[in-house]
C-alpha cells in the first residue's frame, strides 16, 4: 500500500508541474488577476492552475483506483462529479464573478450530490436522527468549500495547509484507519500540489484561482468525513484546525461588526499577519509548521481508545492554533 500511494504522489506531481507550466501561457492571456485593495499581490498574476491541480488529481486517482480494483466506485466517482462542477463554477467566477446565492445554490448541489449517496448506516453521532447529522453535514461540507477559497490568499498557503493534511491521511491509509480509496485521493492531491509549489513560490507566478480551491475543499473535506466516519471525529477536526479556526472567527467577527460576509476583505489572520510586517515565507512557515503539528496530534488522536485523551490532545491542537492567531494580530 505504501508503494501504491508514494507512486501516486509521485505521477501526481509530475503531471500537475507539466500541466501549470503548459498552461500558463494562456492563463496569462486570459485569466490575469490584478491587484486591487484587498489583494495580497502588487503585479498581475494569471490565475486558473487548479485546473492542473485538480485535472492531475483526478487522473492519476481515478487511474491508481481501478488499477488497485476498488469494490466500489460509486461514491469516488460522484465526488469526481461534484469535484469537476463545482471547479467549473469557480473557473466561470475567475472569468466573470457569478452572484453569491447562484454560486452557493450551485455548490450546495455538489455537495449535496455527495451526501445523498452516502451509506444510510454510516453516522459519525448515532446519537442525532440521521437527517439531521446529513444536513449538518451539508452545510459544514458547503462551508469547507468556501474556506478554502477565502484562505486561499497568499502564495504558498494552501500548499501550507494540503500537504500536511494529505500526508497524515497518507499514513492514516497505510495504517489501515484509513480506506485505500479515500487515502489515493489524499495522495494523487498532496502530489498535484506538489507539482504546483515551484509555480506558486513567493513571489508567486501563477495561482490556483476559484477553479482549484473549490474543488481541493470537496476533495479534502469529502477525505476528512471519511475519517470522522470511521470513528475519528477528533482527527478529522484537528487536521483542519487552522483553516477552520482563522475562517470561522474572522467570519464571525465581521458578522458581529455588521460587515457583509460574502465580500472580499482582508481580515483574515494570515492577511493581518501581512499587514502587520510579517513576511509572506514567515506566515506560510508559521502555518505549515502548525499543520505538521496538528498532523502529528491527529495520528495519535488515531492510536487512543480514551476519548479523554483525544480531548485533551484536541485541546493542545486548540491552544496551538490560538497562539498562532494571536501572533499574527500582533507586530512581529
Amino acid at each position: 500500500m505504501g508503494l501504491l500511494l508514494l507512486s501516486c504522489v509521485v505521477l501526481a506531481a509530475i503531471l500537475s508541474a507539466a500541466l501549470t507550466w503548459a498552461l500558463r501561457p494562456l492563463l496569462m492571456r486570459y485569466a490575469l488577476a490584478r491587484p486591487n485593495a484587498r489583494s495580497s499581490h502588487k503585479i498581475p498574476t494569471p490565475q486558473g492552475a487548479g485546473i492542473a491541480v485538480i485535472g492531475a488529481t483526478l487522473i492519476v486517482a481515478a487511474a491508481i483506483i481501478l488499477l488497485a480494483g476498488s469494490a466500489s466506485l460509486r461514491l469516488p466517482l460522484a465526488v469526481f462529479s461534484a469535484c469537476i462542477f463545482v471547479a467549473i463554477v469557480g473557473a466561470a467566477d475567475d472569468i466573470r464573478p457569478v452572484p453569491v446565492l447562484p454560486r452557493l445554490l450551485l455548490q450546495a448541489i455538489a455537495v449535496g450530490a455527495v451526501v445523498s449517496i452516502i451509506p444510510s448506516g454510516l453516522q459519525i453521532f448515532p446519537m442525532i436522527p440521521l437527517w439531521l447529522e446529513r444536513v449538518i453535514v451539508l452545510i459544514a461540507g458547503l462551508w469547507f468549500v468556501n474556506l478554502v477559497n477565502f484562505m486561499d490568499g497568499l502564495d504558498w498557503m494552501t500548499v501550507s495547509e494540503t500537504v500536511p493534511i494529505a500526508g497524515a491521511l497518507i499514513l492514516l491509509g497505510t495504517l489501515g484507519v484509513l480506506s485505500p480509496t479515500t487515502a489515493i485521493v489524499a495522495a494523487a492531491l498532496g502530489g498535484a500540489m506538489l507539482g504546483f509549489a515551484p509555480f506558486n513560490r513567493p513571489v508567486a507566478k501563477v495561482f490556483l484561482g476559484d477553479v482549484g480551491s473549490l474543488p481541493i475543499g470537496l476533495l479534502l473535506g469529502w477525505c476528512l468525513l471519511e475519517l470522522a466516519y470511521r470513528g475519528q471525529f477528533v482527527a478529522a477536526l484537528l487536521l483542519p484546525l487552522y483553516y477552520l479556526a482563522d475562517a470561522t472567527v474572522t467570519m464571525l467577527r465581521r458578522l458581529v461588526a455588521g460587515e457583509k460576509i460574502w465580500a472580499a476583505h482582508r481580515s483574515h489572520f494570515y492577511q493581518r499577519a501581512t499587514d502587520n510586517g510579517f513576511t509572506v515565507l514567515g506566515v506560510v512557515g508559521a502555518v505549515f509548521v502548525l499543520n505538521l503539528g496538528l498532523a502529528a496530534l491527529a495520528i495519535a488522536s488515531t492510536a487512543m481508545s480514551s476519548s479523554a485523551a483525544k480531548v485533551s490532545l484536541l485541546g493542545a491542537g486548540a491552544l496551538a492554533t490560538a497562539w498562532v492567531m494571536f501572533r499574527f494580530s500582533r507586530q512581529p
